[in-house]
């Protein structure tokens, strides 16, 4: 008795490589490492949310690069990369938003207008 269902045939597709013009190039930093063993970099309160919290970082269509710090019970900041701002200079900004948070109670929220 002949199967019933249709016999299918491999699908031969031509390798071809991807383009890369028009991508931006990165250039190498090389002081990039040293920066990073700056101790002034310390992130504290990024470093202790972490432990029972989480940070999420990303794009945020049509508004662009941002973060949300959120601990046990709600999100802390709602930061949007400023332009030209490095990622160093950030989670710095970042940081100092969360400590703003926990110690005065500022909620800093860059993301959705005020009401």
């Amino acid at each position: 008795m002949p199967s019933p269902l249709p016999v299918r045939q491999p699908i031969i597709v031509e390798h071809r490589r991807k383009s890369t013009a028009g991508k931006p190039r990165g250039k190498v930093n090389e002081n990039a490492g040293r920066n990073l063993l700056d101790p002034s970099l310390h992130f504290s309160n990024i470093a202790e949310l972490v432990a029972y919290g989480d940070i999420t970082v990303g794009v945020l269509r049509p508004i662009g690069c941002v973060a949300t710090p959120c601990d046990e019970d709600s999100t802390l900041v709602m930061l949007v990369r400023r332009n030209n701002e490095s990622l160093i200079q950030f989670p710095t900004r970042l940081d100092q938003a969360m400590a703003k948070a926990y110690n005065e109670g500022v909620f800093t929220n860059e993301i959705n207008p005020p009401l």
